[in-house]
């Protein structure tokens, strides 16, 4: 039987890549400050996933659910509220 230490490492492993996966986005909205092509609305959606997954990590006790999604839901956040900023700044 696998150890349930083992399972929640491959959770971390997962959420850690998840969130690495949002680098790209984060350095293209903020470093480069370009915004084309990111839709708001597929960006809501995702967000509204990530409190789910949260909240299924919480009832399920799953300490690498809870993390990978808040972690990912803050990179979300943060490429959201940028873009947000950049075409407000853009009228």
């Amino acid at each position: 039987m696998v150890s349930s230490e083992f399972i929640e490492g491959i959770g971390l492993i997962a959420g850690l890549l998840g969130v690495i996966a949002w680098i790209p986005q984060i350095q293209k909205v903020w470093i480069q400050k370009l915004h084309e092509g990111i839709s708001i609305p597929t960006i809501l959606i995702i967000c509204i996933a990530l409190v789910l997954w949260t909240v299924y990590g919480i009832l399920v006790d799953s300490f690498a659910i809870i993390v990978a999604n808040l972690a990912a839901g803050g990179c979300v956040l943060s490429v959201a509220l940028r873009v947000v900023q950049l075409r407000r700044n853009e009228k």
